[in-house]
C-alpha cells in the first residue's frame, strides 16, 4: 500500500510511523526545512504531550459520540505506550504526560528517529500545491511547487493550521480539502489572549493573581474556569482565560457582546468573606482606605477598586459607610471586563474551526472521497489547555495511519470488546 502524508507535523509523523509500521510504503512531505516545528514550543518547551485525566467534555466537536470511538481506538495511555515503546521515559505531573527530560526537543527527536527506523521517505522543502484523485485509476496524484508529480493509493492530509504562524501561512491543507468537496469552518484563534479597552485594563498590566472567570455573552453565562489571571496593557492572558477565548472569538464573530466576570477571591465562601471584612472595617476603622486594603489583593487591583467605588485612597476607612465598603467588595468578587477582541492567529496557541468532522468517519476517512485521510488540528475538533491537543494529534494521527495502511480501528474495536478487552478508558475517568 502507497500512502502518501502531506505535513510533517505531530498527527502527520504519528500517521506515518503508524503507517509504516503496518507495512505500508509511506512517503511523508513537508515543505519547511525541518519537521515538528511546532511541538518544539508546546507546553512552554517541555511538551505537555497528553493527560491522564480524560474526557471528551474537554474537547469542541460537533460529534462527541464519534469522538469518542475515535480516542477508544487510541487513549491517552496508548500515547504513553507508544511513546515509551520507542524509547522515552515519562514524567507525569498532576496527570499531565511529559517527557521525563522536560524538553520538547525530546519529542521531537524520538519521532524523527522513528520516522527513520520503520523506513518512511521524509521529503522536505517540497509544498504540495496541488491533490487530485483519479477514478479511473483508483490513484490521488499530487504535485509540489517545483512540478514534481507523486502518486498514491492512499492520501492523508495533516498540514496544521494557521496558529503560531505568520500571516497567510498554514492555509494550504484547507485549500487542498476545498479542491476534494469538503466544508471548512470559518476559523478563528483559539488558546489566545482576549482584548479590552475598559479605561483600567492599563493600570493592571502586569499583574498576575489566581481567580475564578466566568465568559458572559449576550449576559449569558457561557464557561467558567479558576486559574491565575494575567492582566496585559491591552486585555487579559493565562490559562483561564485561554480556556473560554474559542467560545469568545466565535462570539465575538457573530457580533455578540462579550465580557469576562473576575472573581478576586474564588476559594473564598461569599458569607465568611463579608463577615471577615465587616470585622476588618470594625478594627481598621482608623486607617486609610489604602492601608485597610493592605493585605488583601495586588496593590494596583485595589487602586482600581476604589477608583471604581468612587472611593479615595486616602479617606478614613471609619468616615465611609460600610454599606459603600460593601459595594467595594462586592465589585472585588464580580468584577466585569469588557471584551472587544481576541488577539491575532500569530499568537494563539491553536486554530478552531476548520475540515467539517461531519464530512468524516471515525476512521478518520472522508465521506466525500474514499482513500482520503485528514489527520490533526486542520480538522474541526480541539481541546483545552493541558495536552488535550497533541493528544488529538497523535490519536488522529494513529488512526489515519492504520486505516490508510488497510488496518480498520473500528473492526479492531469490535474485536477487542468481543476478547472483553474494550477501551482503555472510560467516558467517567475524565
Amino acid at each position: 500500500m502507497k500512502v502518501g502524508i502531506i505535513g510533517a507535523g505531530a498527527s502527520g509523523m504519528m500517521a506515518a510511523v503508524t503507517a509504516a509500521k503496518e507495512g505500508a510504503d509511506v512517503t511523508l512531505f513537508e515543505k519547511n526545512t525541518r519537521v515538528g516545528k511546532k511541538i518544539l514550543a508546546t507546553g512552554n518547551g517541555k511538551c505537555n504531550l497528553g493527560n491522564l485525566n480524560f474526557s471528551t467534555d474537554y474537547y469542541y466537536c460537533d460529534d462527541k459520540a464519534k469522538l469518542r470511538e475515535i480516542f477508544d481506538a487510541f487513549s491517552a495511555w496508548d500515547t504513553v505506550n507508544t511513546f515509551e515503546g520507542m524509547g522515552m521515559l515519562f514524567h507525569i505531573k498532576n496527570d499531565y504526560l511529559y517527557p521525563y527530560s522536560e524538553q520538547a526537543s525530546t519529542v521531537l527527536d524520538i519521532l524523527r528517529t522513528e520516522l527513520e527506523r520503520t523506513k518512511v521517505n521524509l521529503v522536505t522543502e517540497a509544498e504540495i500545491i496541488s491533490a487530485v484523485h483519479v477514478d479511473k485509476e483508483n490513484v490521488f496524484v499530487l504535485k509540489d511547487v517545483k512540478g514534481n508529480e507523486y502518486r498514491f493509493e492512499k492520501l492523508i492530509i495533516a498540514c496544521g493550521s494557521p496558529a503560531s504562524l505568520k500571516k497567510g501561512e498554514g492555509l494550504g491543507g484547507y485549500e487542498l480539502a476545498k479542491e476534494f468537496g469538503h466544508k471548512v469552518k470559518d476559523m478563528v484563534p483559539g488558546l489566545v489572549q482576549l482584548k479590552s479597552d475598559d479605561t483600567f485594563i492599563k493600570a493592571l498590566a502586569g499583574v498576575r493573581c489566581q481567580a475564578g472567570i466566568k465568559l458572559m455573552v449576550d449576559g449569558k453565562e457561557m464557561g467558567q474556569e479558576n486559574g491565575e489571571l494575567q492582566f496585559t496593557d491591552y486585555g487579559v492572558s493565562g490559562i483561564p482565560v485561554f480556556q473560554v477565548s474559542r467560545q469568545a472569538a466565535y462570539a465575538l464573530k457573530e457580533g455578540k457582546k462579550v465580557s469576562i466576570v473576575v472573581d478576586f477571591y474564588p476559594e473564598q465562601d461569599e458569607t465568611v468573606y463579608f463577615a471577615t471584612n465587616r470585622l476588618r472595617y470594625d478594627a481598621l476603622s482608623d486607617k486609610t482606605l489604602e492601608n485597610y486594603l493592605i493585605g488583601t489583593l495586588n496593590k494596583k487591583i485595589n487602586m482600581v477598586l476604589l477608583k471604581l467605588t468612587g472611593l479615595k485612597s486616602n479617606t478614613v476607612t471609619g468616615e465611609v459607610p460600610y454599606e459603600k465598603i460593601r459595594e467595594l467588595l462586592r465589585l472585588s468578587r464580580i468584577f466585569p471586563i469588557h471584551i472587544n477582541g481576541v488577539n491575532s492567529m500569530e499568537n494563539a496557541q491553536i486554530c478552531a474551526g476548520g475540515v467539517a468532522f461531519s464530512q468524516l468517519s471515525a476512521e478518520m476517512e472522508s465521506e466525500i472521497v474514499k482513500g482520503l485521510y485528514f489527520a490533526g488540528e486542520m480538522v474541526d475538533v480541539d481541546g483545552k489547555c493541558g495536552g488535550y491537543n497533541l493528544q488529538w494529534a497523535w490519536t488522529s494521527g494513529y488512526v489515519a495511519g492504520m486505516n490508510a495502511a488497510g488496518i480498520s480501528t473500528i473492526k479492531r474495536m469490535e474485536e477487542a470488546k468481543i476478547w472483553g478487552l474494550g477501551p482503555v478508558m472510560d467516558e467517567e475517568e475524565g
